[in-house]
């Protein structure tokens, strides 16, 4: 997920992680998703409906109490241009809509994010569609 607030429901994968290097995968992730300590405010513990199993998934969002909500105009604004330690918000994006859609599952907001996310990209580099 791109981001849930506080009693928010979202269709999506869990991911579970293998019991044998379980602790240095948790690690790796956890240097991957936070970037400081401020970003472990966004680190929760959720109850998740898995196949029909209540699981714990460990979950990282920002938008805590509510204080991130943007127009989506300006979330695309900001998603084509913003670059983490890792790869840039734009492919963030990309990859998790194409990872949703090959698990059958559609979100009609994050495709339109990436539509406008993309049509910024070309606004910025314009010879980048041709």
């Amino acid at each position: 997920m791109m981001a849930l607030e506080r009693g928010g429901r979202c269709d999506g994968l869990v991911y579970r992680l293998p019991r044998l290097g379980e602790a240095e995968l948790l690690g790796r992730l956890l240097r991957r998703e936070v970037s400081g300590r401020d970003g472990l405010r966004g680190v929760r513990w959720i109850t998740v409906n898995a196949k029909g199993a209540r699981l714990r998934a460990l979950s990282f969002w920002v938008g805590l109490n509510g204080s991130t909500r943007k127009p989506i105009d300006k979330v695309a604004h900001i998603l084509a241009r913003a670059v983490g330690h890792l790869s840039s918000g734009a492919e963030y994006l990309f990859y998790t809509v194409r990872e949703l859609e090959r698990h059958g599952i559609k979100d009609g907001g994050l495709w339109r994010l990436q539509q406008l996310v993309a049509e910024e990209i070309l606004q910025l580099y314009p010879g980048l569609g041709d």
